[in-house]
């Protein structure tokens, strides 16, 4: 029974940092323009949302990336990742 419960965390671990891992990747996607049309304000999106999971990377990347952008965009870019933030 304890080894399960080890397993089963080490699994919950794993599947949040798989999670931090995807969200960091559509941030560069969009960033990049890698298979869509290069989006910002999406980038920052995804990049800000795996920030606020945990990733040192992705924070350092959103924040290269609104160096870039108008304040109008990033404040877009906020909002939308508050909602999507609410919704999951």
């Amino acid at each position: 029974m304890a080894r399960f419960g080890i397993q089963e965390s080490v699994s919950g671990a794993a599947a949040g940092n798989a999670q931090v891992d995807v969200l960091l990747q559509l941030g560069m996607m969009y960033a990049t323009g890698r298979d869509c049309d290069v989006d910002p304000v999406a980038a920052h999106k995804w990049l800000n949302i795996a920030a606020i999971k945990g990733s040192e990377r992705a924070a350092k990347l959103r924040a290269e990336l609104a160096a870039t952008m108008p304040k109008s965009d990033i404040a877009r870019a906020l909002r939308e990742a508050r909602e999507w933030m609410t919704m999951h």
